[in-house]
């Protein structure tokens, strides 16, 4: 049987009403404006209402590509939701959005990869596409993470912000769409990002929560080293994958996680700074959420043109990684 082309029909974003500066951090612990720029390029990120889970950011980044790609929820075959900070540990957030959206006959289900979470959900859902198994998928990726960061700890309070991005994939014409990918992971480098308790190895007791083992923990230093050299890698092995060189790609749309890292990368890649996509100093790393994010951003302000090949990369807790080629083709759905 004749694999089928996947890509993207439509894409959609949202971002909470409520802005966090840095300003605003300078009155809550010993940092400043300008140490927070000067190592992050982050001015500011947006942080969810009190009434405001994830599957609610999720749904209005949904609802947004839905109609970007004049799909119904009814047409859906099939909900992921990428996330590490869902609503609950059961039932799941996809759950939580098909109800919100109507999605009567969809299938649904999260899946963790933190900050890679996205590329690997619309790897997994381009895959039922491609073998004919379903039409059209809905991957999303959304995080609250003000609700796991320690807004005491300078180190790591200004980094991350809350929001969700979606895009509806189905078929496209052939040389279009998903061309390229790859994934990674290495489990050994778990510790340098994470969570240590609130699941089965330390669940919540009084001394977990006075050790503040509730938020969240980071390398830094080690964290950059790894994204710097992870996303050449990964970029290349997916421009491979396409059989393209790495001229042939028109923007690169990587993970939002530090300005440094970004511009450390493209450097290392050789990939032209002016083709190199950036929203962090407004957003923030919003983890799952931040390519599609930048894709839907990007999408809406006419930057990409029919036919242009997008490289995307991604990097997270895990440690894991994920890169992907897509040729951008609004007039190219096979309906």
């Amino acid at each position: 049987m004749r694999k089928k082309n996947a890509g993207i029909w439509g894409t959609g974003s949202y971002l909470p009403e409520k802005v966090v500066t840095n300003r605003d951090l300078e009155q809550i612990t010993d940092t400043s404006d300008e140490w927070i720029v000067e190592r992050t390029g982050i001015r500011e990120r947006r942080a969810a209402a009190d009434h405001q889970a994830t599957s609610d950011l999720a749904t209005q980044a949904a609802l947004r590509a839905l109609e970007a790609a004049g799909v119904s929820p009814e047409q859906l075959d099939l909900i992921i939701v990428a996330t590490v900070t869902p609503d609950m540990f059961f039932p799941s957030t996809a759950c939580l959005v098909q109800k919100n959206i109507g999605a009567v006959n969809s299938a649904a289900f999260d899946l963790s990869a933190a900050c890679s979470g996205f590329l690997y959900g619309m790897t997994i859902g381009s895959q039922f596409i491609r073998n004919g198994v379903f039409q059209k998928v809905l991957v999303i990726g959304a995080e609250c993470f003000s609700r796991i960061i320690d807004w005491d700890d300078r180190g790591t309070n200004a980094l991350f912000g809350d929001g969700a991005g979606a895009v509806v994939l189905g078929e496209v014409s052939e040389g279009y769409g998903i061309l390229g990918l790859d994934l990674g992971a290495d489990g050994r480098d778990g510790a340098l990002l994470s969570v240590p308790a609130g699941g089965s190895r330390e669940p919540a007791t009084a001394e977990t929560i006075e050790q503040r083992r509730h938020f969240l923990q980071m390398n830094g230093k080690e964290v950059f080293k790894f994204a710097v050299k992870i996303i050449g890698e990964s970029v290349n092995r997916a421009v491979e994958d396409a059989g393209l060189d790495l001229s042939d790609i028109s923007w690169l749309l990587p993970h939002q996680a530090n300005v440094r890292i970004i511009q450390a990368a493209a450097k290392r890649l050789g990939f032209p700074e002016e083709k190199v996509l950036v929203n962090i100093d407004r957003v923030g790393n919003t983890s799952a959420a931040s390519i599609p994010i930048l894709l839907d951003e990007n999408a809406r302000n006419g930057r990409f043109e029919d036919g242009d090949r997008l490289a995307m990369v991604g990097f997270g807790a895990g440690s894991t990684w994920a890169a992907a080629v897509h040729r951008w083709c609004p007039n190219h759905r096979v309906q």
